[in-house]
Parts: C-alpha cells; sequence; structure tokens
C-alpha cells in the first residue's frame, strides 16, 4: 500500500513546513498569552485557594515575572488543540489514509484528556499534598511560599497529571497504528506500573 504523500519532499522541505507548524503553533500560543496575561492574578489567586497562608516575594520583579510565567502557561493551555493539530499536521503526510482519519479525534481526546489531568491535579492532588506538607512535622515552623516556588509547584504537577492522562490516548493510537499490539502491553505492563 502506498504512503498518502504524493511526491517525497526533500530535507529542506521538511524543515520548512516543520517551520510552519511551529511559526502557527507559536502564533497560537502567544494569542493565549495576550488573552491571558489580564487574568493571571485571577488564576494566581485560584492557584493559592488551598493555601492557608499567603504567598510572599523575595525580589522585586518576582511578582511580575510569576504572572508573566503564569499568562504563558495558561495561554499554552488554550492554544493546546491548535498546537496538537499542528503536531498531528505535520506528521500525518507520512501515515496512511486509514490512520489519517485519527487527526479530529486525536485533536479533541488529547485536549479533554489533558484538561482533565490538570483539573485532577489542581482539584485533587494539590490541596491534598499541601495540607500533608504544610503540616507534617511543622508544628515549630511557620511556611513562608514565595509566589514563584509556589507556581512552579503547580505548574510541575499539572504538567505532570496532563501529560500522565495522555498516556491512554497515546497507547490507543500507537495500538491502532500497529505499533504495539496488545501481547506486547499485556508482556510489558510490570514496566509499565514500575515506570
Amino acid at each position: 500500500m502506498a504512503r498518502a504523500v504524493d511526491e517525497r519532499l526533500s530535507f529542506f522541505e521538511h524543515l520548512a513546513e516543520l517551520r510552519k507548524r511551529i511559526l502557527w503553533s507559536v502564533v497560537a500560543v502567544g494569542l493565549g498569552f495576550l488573552l491571558t496575561f489580564h487574568f493571571s492574578d485571577r488564576i494566581i489567586k485560584f492557584l493559592a485557594r488551598p493555601l492557608p497562608v499567603k504567598l510572599a516575594f523575595m525580589t522585586p520583579t518576582e511578582a511580575f515575572l510569576v504572572n508573566m510565567k503564569v499568562a504563558m502557561i495558561a495561554g499554552l493551555f488554550l492554544a493546546l488543540p491548535v498546537v496538537l493539530y499542528q503536531v498531528w499536521a505535520f506528521v500525518s503526510p507520512g501515515l496512511y489514509k486509514h490512520e489519517r482519519r485519527y487527526a479530529l479525534p486525536f485533536v479533541i481526546i488529547g485536549t479533554i484528556f489533558f484538561a482533565m489531568g490538570v483539573a485532577f491535579a489542581v482539584l485533587v492532588v494539590i490541596p491534598f499534598a499541601l495540607k500533608f506538607l504544610l503540616t507534617y512535622k511543622t508544628e515549630d515552623l511557620t511556611p513562608v511560599l514565595s509566589i514563584n516556588s509556589y507556581v512552579d509547584f503547580v505548574l510541575k504537577f499539572t504538567l505532570a497529571f496532563g501529560v500522565v492522562f495522555e498516556l491512554p490516548l497515546a497507547i490507543t493510537l500507537a495500538s491502532r497504528m500497529g505499533v504495539v499490539t496488545p501481547q506486547f502491553l499485556a508482556k510489558n505492563r510490570k514496566y509499565a506500573i514500575l515506570i
């Protein structure tokens, strides 16, 4: 069965296509940043709601830079469907026709799963982790949390859970494309659990 690509692209044509896809992704993230920058203080307040103490900033620029960082990450979350589509649009010409039909489900389900992972982290895991970490053997200690370290803590959790929630989609796509088989997955289950 012939590949879906009518003409073989040269190396430089592949680079030009990659550059175009990256440029569209950067534009989408930039627009997301512009849309969310005005609301970054509200996003920080929402993220800080499980804290029993007020956040502090240690340097004059810390609060401003954290607002920029939060707006950039929120913009990336907002632009995620566009970014996922650009990834798929770059990869899809090299796939068989029957493999290409997964484009729209990939973008929609990928966005939904990532959002579910982020929501699970923000609404369940982070409040539980904070309650444990701020009360474990801290009777004689007073927590002073900098806004930068707290936002980094939250971002690490949300990104990690967002990516972990993408695994079912990645495994399903790999299985549908024949990269992995159910027998291979069953045989290597113990390694997956360990990881």
